[in-house]
């Protein structure tokens, strides 16, 4: 016998996500339209097994059978909530699409688990929302596993449906997504200001996104002083991103994206607490974002021009840290007290926010950052808190949201909360309120 390749066999396992609705009264549940045409081709099996197994098509729950087709190994039938399922103006969410990435997300970890390699997804009649749905779920942070306790990500196909495009704009937008969460979920000592900028630009620049990396010298010239004020605390060297997208006329004006870039946050002087201070990696989750919506843009080929600026630095306690009661001079010439360290975010994009505001003159401003103790007891993790000082930017923000569904709600910009910031004596009150929850 001749040999002519030590190369084992690679079996390709291929999976298939199937979508049931829920059963309403005395009807049994139904399955999608994808999902008859297959249950045809294996004449009836299975709807045999979602009796047999009492599958009821409520959200997120079904099962895998195995061997029932020779194509597709493994089959996961999973429940997608009532049919014809919109908005719902109580929850302020779309159902039919957030039970759609619910659905198919379960299914394709379910058939990640089995070993499959490649799944064929039902579009379930929202394709895009599949996708991403899909994509999201499967998508592990593998980068410190050794290669063979990787979890192996299968390719995902849309099954039985002509809607490539929006399958295709679904997938782009979890890439995105799941970018920022790679960049958001990596150690401290591996996402630097220099490692994000560099991740950055790799991220970007090849999608014909221009990234500036402004260093040291450079934001010194520029006099960002509250950037440095908290910069100079650590021993990493802070970076300031400059990225410009061009989806229209160049002389069209930009929106502008600012996105908090503290690579950690330990509190400074004002230390935190070491239960749980390794999550404070994930401070520079705004500028993770920034940099994730710029690529889906990028991919998309949105007609807009966006500009975003990214400070990136740690707040860590030293000789050279910022102290409680240090005073800093912003670039329009105003001064800014810093009460408490911990509350660095403020202080590191007070500046760059001046500086972009005075560069670029954008059509419109957008700063994204971690939610604060104020909003996150207020709102829990059911909604994001957003301050807009124009109704109609919020209400395309809350209309963004109950599609994606990420929840945004509005806070308040009024007149009586500004005369509270501005007083001293109301910001040593407010601290010391905050302080005692």
């Amino acid at each position: 016998m001749k040999v002519f390749s030590r190369r084992p066999l690679v079996m390709i396992k291929k999976g298939l996500i199937l979508g049931v609705y829920q059963k309403e009264g005395e009807k049994d549940p139904k399955l999608t339209p994808s999902g008859e045409k297959f249950d045809d081709r294996v004449q009836g099996k299975v709807s045999e097994l979602v009796k047999e197994c009492n599958i009821t098509g409520a959200l997120g729950k079904g099962k895998v059978f195995n061997n029932i087709d020779q194509e597709y190994r493994s089959i996961a039938v999973i429940g997608v909530g009532r049919e014809g399922s919109g908005f719902n103006e109580l929850e302020m969410i779309d159902d039919g699409m957030e039970n759609v990435r619910i659905a198919t997300g379960v299914g394709a970890r379910s058939l990640q688990l089995q070993g499959c390699s490649e799944v064929f997804v039902d579009s379930m009649e929202y394709p895009e929302q599949a996708a991403e749905g899909s994509a999201l779920a499967v998508w592990r942070y593998n980068d410190n596993k050794q290669k063979k306790n990787r979890t192996n990500v299968p390719k995902l196909e849309l099954y039985d449906s002509p809607e490539v495009d929006a399958w295709t704009r679904g997938l782009f937008k979890a890439e995105a997504q799941n970018l920022a969460r790679r960049l958001s979920d990596a150690p401290a000592n591996q996402m630097t200001p220099t490692t994000f900028a560099q991740a950055t630009v790799d991220a970007l620049c090849p999608c014909g996104v221009t990234v500036e990396i402004r260093t040291m010298d450079w934001i010194e010239q520029q006099h960002l002083n509250s950037f440095l004020t908290i910069a100079k605390g650590s021993c990493e060297p802070p970076v300031l991103l400059e990225i410009s997208y061009c989806g229209t006329a160049p002389e069209d004006k930009p929106i502008l994206l600012l996105g908090k870039g503290m690579t950690f946050n330990s509190g400074g002087i004002c230390l935190r607490p070491a239960d749980g201070m390794e999550e404070y990696r994930g401070a520079m989750a705004g500028a993770a974002v920034v940099v994730a919506a710029i690529r889906a843009s990028a991919a998309l080929s949105l007609p807009i021009n966006i500009s975003a600026v990214i400070p990136l630095c740690e707040n860590m306690p030293s000789g050279m840290a910022v102290k409680p009661g240090d005073i800093v001079t912003l670039i329009n010439g105003r001064t800014l007290a810093i009460r408490n360290t911990d509350k660095a975010g403020v202080v590191v994009m007070a500046d760059p926010l001046l500086y972009a505001q005075n560069t670029y003159k954008p059509r419109l401003v957008v700063d994204v950052a971690t939610l604060g103790n104020g909003v996150v007891k207020g709102l829990g993790a059911g909604a994001t808190g957003i301050f807009s000082n124009s109704h109609y930017i919020w209400k395309q923000f809350q209309k963004a949201g109950s599609l994606t569904g990420d929840r945004m709600w509005r806070l308040p910009l009024w007149r009586y909360y500004k005369q509270l910031v501005a007083g001293l004596l109301m910001q040593r009150i407010s601290i010391f309120v905050l302080s005692q929850f």
